[in-house]
């Protein structure tokens, strides 16, 4: 049979029409195929791609339940093909893409509340299959609901090897020049290499689908890197219709899964053959070939592009600072007016690199910093261990700290009233406090005391509210009692960093804090 598709889907799934056409000539330039889907509340065109052995494929992600019909056209195919299917209500696990809402945070399409928290893990997706599971195993282990990995591989200290499989037909450069003295030279066209840039090797995707859908099943967003520097040979350096050639067919592939973010590039900055221009351009193929307006960002290594641009739904920031990163949050929120995610604030480690070498207590110390200054900060471990395997680069397995603590803060996000926090202008000097973003003045204060050890803080808001008070140890995760005051009153605190206090006001109208 030449034309296949399923009767049914879930509403914000996958689904997928699949087509027997031309393979003359090259199926990736030669031929087009795309697919128009019609239900009671959209009609949505969207380009198919070809997937090998004859086989065309076009995949669309429906975001209503009710009947659907399509069509699909091109000249790949001899004569149009049509038919129906039906979408079901999603199951438990599915909320749908995530989206920015008010201003600063996001939410899952079905009203869900998102609260990022990331991992950086570059080209886990190009491992042996066994490496690829132990990576998931520690996600499914972890806190983790996001993770920043790449569709090209990756050429950089301690990843050095060849990927498993690459985005095109042909060879790579003769692996046996590499040495430690030119492993980071190769950021421009390098001779060895053998690729016909307009032949997709689709068994690269393919693997990177699995992923995909590995990371969807277990709740955790793909923030996929379409481009890097840290190239040896050649991806990073294609021409203009090259360029072009890949981001359609990518999006073609990617863009119906719900869990995919678009990251157009790690460190723009250093991309030789790259200009701003470029980045502009490659953001409006998104914006044209993405129905489903997924989010988008692009990430840096020095300085910052211009995150005002509209087509940029969320800052996606690396530190500029040594020491300070999530210190600049609120200024960052003032500047940009949309949400700031600190993919890297460093790494925790104990490699040579200053951004791979700060402690699981700093880590930490930055995680609730930003926390608590309205952003979203992102982890990143880089430990030498006798493997070799960081998992910055590879995934495996995690030897560090702060993670094991992330799933005490998520919990104390879930339960902030509204969705999302933002720094409250009116605390002291020397302290860092969040309250609700929806309202500053609704009774909830999260105060935090990073490395500063105080025995005690004094509080004043009114002479009638009651509040109930909690000390928070956030390296040891402890949540303690702290007493109900109203008017001036002073809580204990163990003078050791790191400690945080909750105040929420008493609701004697049954209303509570918790969502």
């Amino acid at each position: 049979m030449d034309f296949r598709y399923g009767k049914k889907v879930e509403k914000w799934d996958v689904f997928q029409v699949e087509v027997n056409g031309a393979e003359e000539g090259n199926p990736f330039t030669d031929y087009t195929i795309c697919g128009t889907f019609k239900g009671k509340n959209e009609t949505i065109e969207v380009e198919g791609f070809y997937d090998g052995n004859g086989v065309y494929k076009i995949r669309f992600m429906p975001s209503f339940e009710g009947t659907y019909s399509f069509e699909i056209s091109g000249n790949a195919i001899s004569e149009k093909k049509s038919g129906c299917f039906e979408v079901t209500a999603p199951s438990e696990d599915n909320h749908g893409p995530v989206r920015v809402v008010n201003t600063y945070h996001f939410m899952y399409e079905d009203g869900t509340a998102y609260y990022p928290l990331g991992t950086t893990c570059y080209v886990w997706n190009l491992q042996s299959d066994k490496m690829i599971e132990e990576t998931l195993e520690t996600l499914r282990e972890s806190a983790f609901n996001k993770i920043r990995f790449c569709v090209f591989p990756k050429h950089y200290d301690y990843n050095l090897g060849e990927p498993r499989s690459y985005p095109y037909e042909g060879t790579p450069m003769d692996s046996s020049v590499l040495n430690k003295e030119n492993f980071g030279e190769y950021t421009g066209k390098t001779e060895g290499n053998n690729w016909n840039l307009k032949r997709f090797h689709v068994e690269h995707f393919q693997q990177i689908e699995k992923c995909i859908l590995a990371l969807q099943d277990i709740g955790i967003e793909a923030d996929l890197i379409i481009m890097h520097p840290y190239d040896r040979w050649g991806f990073s350096c294609m021409e203009p219709d090259e360029d072009e050639l890949y981001w359609k067919y990518v999006i073609s592939r990617f863009s119906a899964y719900r869990n995919i973010w678009w990251s157009l590039a790690n460190e723009y900055d250093l991309f030789e053959h790259k200009a701003v221009s470029d980045w502009e351009r490659y953001a409006k193929i998104i914006c044209d070939y993405d129905p489903y307006n997924h989010l988008r960002s692009i990430h840096n290594c020095i300085p910052f592009y211009d995150y005002h641009r509209p087509w940029i739904t969320h800052c996606s920031i690396q530190r500029q600072d040594l020491y300070k990163t999530s210190e600049f949050v609120n200024e960052w929120r003032v500047r940009y007016k949309k949400p700031v995610v600190l993919d890297e604030i460093a790494y925790e480690g104990n490699i040579q690199h200053g951004w791979g070498n700060i402690s699981g207590t700093e880590m930490l110390r930055r995680f609730w910093e930003a926390v608590c200054r309205g952003g979203y900060p992102g982890h990143g471990e880089t430990f030498m261990n006798s493997s070799n395997i960081l998992w910055w680069s590879h995934g495996g397995k995690l030897y560090g700290e702060s993670h094991k603590r992330f799933a005490f803060l998520s919990n104390i996000w879930k339960e902030t009233p509204g969705n999302g926090l933002a720094p409250y202008d009116k605390c002291a000097w020397d302290e860092v406090c969040a309250v609700p973003e929806d309202s500053s003045e609704n009774g909830y204060y999260l105060y935090y005391y990073s490395f500063m050890q105080p025995s005690f803080r004094e509080f004043y808001f009114d002479n009638e509210t009651e509040y109930e008070a909690e000390v928070i140890d956030t390296w040891d995760m402890t949540i303690n009692k702290a007493g109900v005051y109203r008017g001036k009153f002073k809580i204990y605190l163990p003078g050791k960093p790191y400690m945080a206090i909750r105040i929420m006001k008493i609701r004697h109208d049954s209303q509570t804090f918790t969502q």
